[in-house]
């Protein structure tokens, strides 16, 4: 805690061993839990969120399709409103009628799995998005990429005749290099690394937001002066509604990466790509 903030009066002063995440440190965004025997390895909080949120889909995929009916219960008709928004919503519109099928299991598991995970920010008492760490986002995007390339190799037959549909037809020759430069840089840098990093970047953001007026209004209320103590009020009442904010953005974030992935995988589909 700096010694300026300290003096200010707006940061009550620390007991002896009292600590302070005002200013945040690497170790406040690492969160180790402990250490992986025999490695230089760490098991941190965020891994085991994702570790909670993977159990937690699942059992509820397991208790809702396990006794299937025609007429369906609550949480059946949950599951099956969420898995037809990712068939037709999203694969079906994306990829097209004919070809969607295939991919529709991986993209509502992709669709459920990064929605859980961003509303890990919200829900008490988690309040820790896994996808505000970038490795996360970049794996999901690292499994997209593999998909979609591998979804347009097979579609074309051969590495020349991807690249080539890459090219849109009736171009000049003398442009054709130029224009494949321009085509491979984003089909194999600008979409994955946008892909990651929009994810990444919205729900940082987000949780830093959270953090700033929740965490914030509580150091001044602790302070006990009676102006900072009010201030910490409409500090709070904030921190409500950017909280409901947040699973709004956080529920777009994640219909945005599955919507971008089937493009990118209806794209490789396509005769031209």
């Amino acid at each position: 805690m700096s010694a300026t903030m300290t003096a200010a009066g707006l940061v009550p002063p620390m007991a002896e061993g009292e600590s302070s995440h005002f200013p945040p440190t690497p170790g406040d965004f690492w969160q180790p839990l402990f250490a992986i025997p025999g490695t230089e390895y760490y098991f941190t909080r965020p891994m085991l969120l994702m570790a909670i949120a993977t159990v937690i889909l699942m059992v509820w995929l397991w208790l809702t399709t396990r006794q299937a009916a025609l007429v369906p219960g609550k949480g059946q008709w949950l599951t099956e409103q969420v898995y037809n928004f990712g068939r037709n919503g999203i694969a079906r519109d994306m990829i097209g009628s004919k070809e969607f099928m295939p991919f529709v299991p991986f993209l509502f598991s992709l669709f459920v799995f990064i929605l859980l995970n961003n509303l890990m920010g919200i829900v008490p008492p988690f309040q820790n998005p896994t996808m505000a760490r970038v490795a996360f986002p970049i794996g999901l995007t690292l499994l997209v990429y593999v998909v979609y390339h591998w979804v347009g190799l097979r579609k074309k037959g051969s590495i020349g005749a991807y690249l080539g549909g890459m090219l849109p037809s009736g171009l000049p020759g003398w442009i054709k290099p130029f224009i494949l430069l321009l085509e491979l840089i984003t089909f194999f840098i600008t979409r994955p690394l946008t892909l990651a990093l929009r994810l990444f970047g919205n729900m940082f953001a987000g949780h830093m937001l959270l953090v700033v007026f929740i965490v914030g209004g509580w150091y001044l209320f602790k302070t006990y002066d009676p102006g900072l103590m009010l201030v910490a009020i409409p500090a709070w009442i904030l921190g409500v509604a950017l909280t409901a904010f947040e699973a709004l953005v956080q529920f777009l974030q994640a219909y945005v990466f599955t919507l971008l992935a089937a493009s990118y995988i209806g794209g490789a589909l396509a005769d031209e790509h």
